[in-house]
């Protein structure tokens, strides 16, 4: 699966873009399908050879953060059996505002 087709990339607003909104935009879902660990997209741009990401992250905590493109392909190298089914981007999420995120994980 291609994580960050063009049309996306081309897309998606660029680092701090959005830092001074109340209730930013969240643009694109990651997701482990065979864990609990998903990775929501508000921002990002290329650096150093790596795109990078600003977004809310739901794994042992909520939080929000930046993480790369290259963290999402490599998550699961090395790992075995279904457990080490690669990393998806939701293919059915629609955009929504940080607030409606945050909502449906009860944070």
């Amino acid at each position: 699966m291609n994580l960050l087709p063009q049309e996306i990339k081309e897309n998606l607003p660029t680092l701090y873009a959005q830092e001074n909104e109340k209730d930013p935009m969240v643009h694109i879902k990651y997701f482990d399908p065979t864990g609990s660990w998903t990775w929501y997209v508000l921002e990002g741009e290329e650096v150093d050879n790596d795109f990078l990401f600003f977004g809310f992250v739901i794994g042992h905590e909520a939080e929000l953060g930046y993480f790369r493109l290259s963290d999402l392909l490599t998550a699961k190298r090395g790992i075995r059996g279904l457990t080490g089914l690669p990393i998806e981007r939701d293919l059915t999420f629609t955009p929504c505002s940080l607030s409606e995120v945050k909502k449906l994980h009860g944070v």
